[in-house]
């Protein structure tokens, strides 16, 4: 490629994934479609990127909601408190409905003004114009109404409170607040159900107290009654699959690069970087929108980089 022209990106066609198909072969076989019908030349260097979704989905990593309220159950008895959860309707509806299915009680903590991948409750200046701290403040669900009335995403205008409540079918309380510790007072058993800062929720509730500590990563880290599972991530980096199903993020990514950068060097004399990466956006029919699938909140965005050691 000469020096003048900078990245350049292309999409390779290939055949609809089924659980079970050797993914490895089907990504050789589209590159050599596409290099053979298109004269593209491969060189040192190229990278090679697929969607975690389609190693996911020939690996059949997928779990149903009864198959997370197993897990749910077993681990924390009759009674949960999800703090720091998204509000996202692709990336923790399900999840949280999986939990509701394991527990009788299901009391909810969510931060504020916004989430921890910038989804807000309410604006920064509705939080200003009030005398409340978010840094030290909790506040119960009718308090929050009180001072901000609806919690409306500001993109999608859905009332995540609501529809939290709604998923868990009158078992949740829902309270405000950016201090872990504070829903220790209703309830001891705690799923950190944050993404970057998980680690540290879990430390400072095991130093207040809290009996049963679990994170998002620690759920379904083995199969249940046959389900898939992630040992690195549980239930990190999982999304909508249907109304029942959710798909997990895929297992042993590092093992899968080697396979592909093996294949594609042996045919083609060079030596090139694979890897797995995470998608970008989702169609909600019912909403007729695109809502953006953060890659940060996808815990492998980078795992299973096969680098050229050169």
């Amino acid at each position: 490629m000469s020096r003048n022209i900078g990245v350049v990106s292309r999409g390779i066609r290939g055949p609809i994934i089924r659980p079970g198909d050797d993914l490895p072969q089907l990504v050789v076989d589209a590159l050599s479609a596409a290099v053979e019908s298109d004269n593209i030349k491969l060189g040192d260097n190229d990278i090679i990127g697929i969607t975690e979704s389609v190693v996911a989905k020939s690996q059949n990593n997928y779990a149903t909601l009864d198959e997370i309220g197993a897990d749910i159950k077993n681990k924390f008895g009759s009674e949960v408190g999800v703090l720091f959860p998204i509000t996202s309707r692709n990336r923790f509806s399900n999840i949280l409905k999986g939990i509701s299915k394991g527990v009788d009680k299901v009391y909810i903590q969510l931060s504020y003004p916004s989430d921890e991948v910038g989804n807000y409750l309410i604006s920064q200046e509705e939080l200003d114009n009030t005398d409340v701290n978010p840094y030290t403040d909790t506040l119960t669900e009718e308090e929050f109404a009180e001072l901000f009335g609806k919690a409306n995403h500001q993109w999608t205008n859905v009332d995540y409170v609501e529809l939290y409540k709604t998923i868990c079918e009158g078992k949740a309380t829902v309270i405000f607040s950016n201090d872990p510790k504070a829903i220790l007072k209703y309830t001891k058993h705690v799923l950190a159900a944050d993404i970057h800062t998980r680690n540290r929720t879990k430390n400072i509730l095991k130093k207040a107290g809290g009996e049963v500590v679990y994170g998002l990563d620690d759920i379904l880290t083995s199969p249940v009654n046959g389900s898939g599972y992630n040992h690195d991530y549980g239930l990190l980096g999982s999304n909508l699959s249907t109304d029942n199903k959710l798909k997990l993020f895929p297992r042993d990514c590092d093992a899968f690069v080697k396979q592909v950068k093996s294949k594609i060097d042996a045919k083609f004399g060079i030596n090139i970087n694979v890897l797995v990466y995470g998608d970008g956006a989702f169609k909600d029919p019912s909403a007729k929108i695109w809502e953006l699938a953060d890659p940060v909140v996808s815990p492998g965005y980078t795992e299973g980089l096969e680098r050229n050691p050169k």
